[in-house]
């Protein structure tokens, strides 16, 4: 069985210095983490050990210490100054690409623009998004594209880690639905997505299996999953190497390993190695 690791996999910049920001701020006093910093369950189990509580960002009264902080995912304007407000100390760990995301979305209302996000809802990033614009209209389907109300100028920016593919058909989407509308689409996928969805085609050319790590919630690792299915590989998407079953790579030549944007270096090189004794097993 040989094994073929996508160019681009696993941990991205943001997730890696968020994780040493929380990191360092834990080791100077207690924290309360505002939600899940990335969503990875071998990263939660770590920031366990480190003592760091676990708060809500929309929930003042759930920081049990001064020093809180917010998730890579970021957070609006108006949660941020609830915080600082109420007297609390703020570790932001937002990634760059995230504030871009709210740069844009913040100039189209400036301009005039009714605002669009196309995302999960209720993802932690999108509800960030949306935060200091409750008129936003979010949508992740077609289906959803009649949700958007008439408008003059219709603004678009999308949740980071979307699949561009998905975001430009939901863009055209809008177009053939608002013909004598302007619709101005301001591209917020982050270059990790789509660096990892493009290595992810690459090792589907060759493979019969593609082996997916990252955790359940994590949209970037579900949308790795996904993409792998309709290119019409067999996937699997696992946490840890514990997941890993044998009998999924029986009479299998081929298969590829990626991972998502918030998953440790560790854990890739643990499936890796559960991967190679599965092997050396078969044989």
């Amino acid at each position: 069985m040989n094994l073929h690791l996508a160019q681009h996999h696993g941990m991205c910049f943001g997730v890696r210095d968020a994780l040493r920001a929380t990191h360092s701020a834990a080791m100077r006093e207690p924290v309360t983490m505002l939600g899940q910093l990335v969503h990875n369950p071998v990263v939660a189990d770590h920031l366990q050990t480190l003592g760091v509580r676990t708060g809500h960002l929309e929930q003042l009264e759930s920081a049990q210490t001064q020093r809180v902080v917010i998730t890579a995912h970021g957070a609006s304007d108006q949660h941020r100054s609830a915080w600082q407000q109420a007297g609390h100390v703020i570790t932001d760990t937002t990634c760059p690409l995230v504030r871009k995301a709210h740069a844009a979305l913040a100039a189209l209302v400036q301009e005039g623009y009714h605002p669009v996000v196309i995302g999960q809802r209720d993802h932690a990033e999108v509800r960030g998004l949306i935060g200091d614009f409750p008129e936003a209209t979010v949508v992740l389907s077609a289906e959803q594209v009649p949700l958007i109300p008439e408008r003059r100028m219709i603004g678009v920016v999308s949740q980071t880690t979307q699949p561009l593919d998905l975001v430009l058909h939901l863009v055209s989407t809008i177009k053939a639905r608002h013909p004598l509308v302007e619709v101005r689409f301001i591209d917020t996928v982050c270059h990790p997505t789509k660096q990892r969805q493009t290595a992810l085609e690459e090792i589907c050319r060759s493979c019969q299996v593609v082996v997916v790590i990252g955790g359940r919630n994590s949209n970037n690792t579900r949308q790795l999953t996904e993409k792998a299915t309709r290119l019409g590989v067999r996937a699997h998407q696992v946490e840890t190497a514990e997941d890993l079953q044998a009998d999924w790579f029986a009479g299998v030549t081929e298969v590829g390993v990626t991972a998502g944007t918030s998953t440790l270096d560790e854990t890739v090189r643990q499936v890796m190695d559960r991967l190679k004794v599965i092997t050396d097993e078969s044989n």
